[in-house]
């Protein structure tokens, strides 16, 4: 069974930080596009930083420039997101996704509306009060 499993949501104060992982299973990551996407309550979910599991090369949007650090670990077929200065505009649930050979500029800007809703899990909620 192909699976992707993102955990280590949590509640944070403004300014603090937390460690987002995707673990896959059912099959490796070799040759994907993967990425972080977000869905806050009441807006469409959006990219947030994107990374090619071959080559390490990464996309970020302007919300998580700066701030955030997306990062593989192959031995563990795992993705990361660092999220450093966490703003209250970031509460969402953060999803990951992976979509072969696809660049990860177009998986930040187009992945969100390839799978349709119920590919996408139950993800990890990420709320930061002021």
């Amino acid at each position: 069974d192909v699976q992707l499993q993102a955990s280590g949501g949590g509640s944070v104060q403004t300014g603090g930080s937390l460690r987002l992982s995707c673990a896959a299973s059912g099959f490796t990551f070799d040759g994907y596009g993967i990425g972080w996407f977000r869905q806050a309550p009441g807006k469409d979910r959006e990219g947030v930083s994107c990374i090619s599991f071959d080559d390490g090369n990464t996309y970020y949007t302007d919300s998580a420039e700066g701030r955030f650090t997306i990062s593989v670990d192959k031995a563990k077929n795992t993705m990361f997101l660092q999220m450093n200065s966490l703003k209250p505009e970031d509460t969402a649930v953060y999803y990951c996704a992976a979509i072969t050979f696809w660049s990860p500029e177009r998986l930040c800007l187009q992945g969100s509306t390839y799978y349709p809703p119920s590919h996408w899990g139950r993800g990890t909620l990420v709320t930061v009060s002021s």
